[in-house]
């Protein structure tokens, strides 16, 4: 997985009724796009993330899901 500062990173639901879960990649502390990331996440929280198999990155300057 590869993801640059502004792409999202959209962690699927892995139940029925979970909803997908957005974050913001604000930072890349991997080498060369790798993770871990540091994202924020829409309520403001930010944390470091390792992506796991369930997750997809949209890559491109993405909206500042922050209210930023």
């Amino acid at each position: 997985m590869h993801a640059s500062r502004g792409d999202r990173l959209v962690v699927h639901g892995r139940i029925v009724g979970q909803h997908d879960h957005a974050v913001e990649v604000v930072e890349v502390l991997g080498t060369n796009g790798e993770p871990p990331y540091r994202v924020r996440a829409e309520d403001g929280h930010e944390s470091i993330m390792s992506p796991g198999p369930d997750c997809v990155v949209e890559h491109g300057k993405a909206t500042d899901i922050s209210g930023r």
